[in-house]
């Protein structure tokens, strides 16, 4: 047996871009004795949580709840909200696979590529829907890959000011920005919003969201091979008895359960604020350590930083030490693997939380004789 294989009981706190840490009691509220999904116990429960729900979409219309990863979302969005034609836009890896994912289900896509570090900007989707031709619009908030936070409300209110801009359905990826950065579902008029369980709400993986305007419901109901999982018509169906239509994690219901009052309790602007609080933080430890930060201070991610790694130090080394002190960040994604490490300061971590950490590297960086001002 490997010494990784020995340590696997061992608690090691994430501090990655997801899944996130999830606290003590959000664990044990999964423990709790299981249910049949057509009880009435189980209705009460979905009839709790979809109210608490809409709170922190910051929207009137309905939350689908879906036992599956923020993927899934992503088809059941093309398949149920594309009529015609596309537009996604992309400045990471998960903006990339929505597309693949549109094109995957025969949907007809166009592309904005943004270069990765860089914000997807309205007078990019204006320039390309003023052609015309598109009934949607697609694109990610908070962009894990690169740490970037894209310009939601700014873009919402372009498109809308477009002649015909209020018959494109705007759909977007939050996945891991809802619950910490700033995100108006109704106020900004957006029609699709889609997260999952495993990053800003600090939850277990396995459960998928998506707010869904009567605008886009209405869409819905006239688009043909809506498919069979995702298909909104059958989740609405059964939403409004408080149920799924196919078996939901009970457990992880149990627990978003508490979790949502914990995150109500606080305020969606606490949260907010909180988030930004250690962003802030970790922006100002990178550059003072003469590290590089990829994203511009205006388009930074609230809940996950992205730091070049100007000292060309090894990230599997560092996560080797910081393993050894109960802790581990992210290496870079995909082309920026080694020239980048991921910070998450997502969920229910605290500027406490990100200080031990940043602690810990500041201890790796004297270990190898990297010079910084303290």
């Amino acid at each position: 047996m490997n010494s990784s294989s020995k340590n696997s009981n061992k608690h090691i706190k994430l501090f990655l871009p997801g899944p996130t840490e999830v606290r003590e009691e959000i664990l044990q509220a999964q423990t709790a004795w299981m249910i049949g999904h057509r009880m009435p116990e189980c209705a009460d429960l979905i009839g709790r949580i979809e109210p608490k729900l809409k709170k922190v979409f910051r929207t009137v219309h309905r939350v689908y709840i879906s036992a599956s990863s923020g993927t899934g979302m992503w088809e059941g969005a093309s398949r149920n909200l594309v009529r015609k034609r596309v537009l996604h836009c992309t400045n990471g890896s998960f903006g990339d696979r929505w597309i693949d994912v549109s094109k995957a289900n025969g949907k007809e896509v166009d592309v904005i590529d943004v270069e990765w570090g860089k914000p997807v900007l309205p007078e990019m989707i204006v320039e390309r829907l003023s052609g015309g031709g598109f009934d949607a619009l697609a694109f990610v908030h908070n962009e894990t890959s690169v740490g970037i936070t894209n310009p939601v409300r700014e873009i919402a209110a372009a498109v809308r000011a477009l002649p015909g801009g209020e018959d494109i359905t705007i759909m977007v990826d939050s996945v891991s920005g809802l619950g910490g950065a700033q995100l108006e579902m109704d106020e900004w008029d957006l029609d699709l919003v889609l997260t999952s369980s495993q990053k800003t709400f600090a939850l277990p993986p396995g459960l998928a969201f998506a707010g869904v305007s009567q605008r886009a419901f209405e869409k819905a109901k006239t688009i043909p091979n809506r498919g069979y999982y995702f298909d909104f018509i059958t989740l609405e169906k059964y939403l409004v008895k408080n149920q799924t239509p196919a078996t939901p994690a009970v457990s992880l219901l149990y627990a978003m359960d508490v979790q949502l009052d914990a995150m109500l309790a606080e305020t969606m602007e606490g949260r907010w604020e909180r988030h930004m609080a250690m962003r802030n933080q970790t922006m100002t430890w990178a550059h003072s350590r003469g590290f590089g930060y990829l994203a511009a201070e205006k388009f930074a991610s609230p809940t996950v930083s992205t730091v070049t790694n100007t000292h060309e130090i090894s990230v599997g080394e560092l996560n080797d030490f910081l393993r050894e002190r109960g802790m581990i960040l992210s290496n870079g994604y995909g082309a920026l693997k080694n020239k980048t490490f991921r910070i998450g300061h997502m969920g229910d971590w605290k500027p406490a939380d990100i200080a031990e950490l940043l602690e810990n590297v500041d201890a790796f960086l004297a270990l190898k004789g990297i010079p910084f001002a303290e």
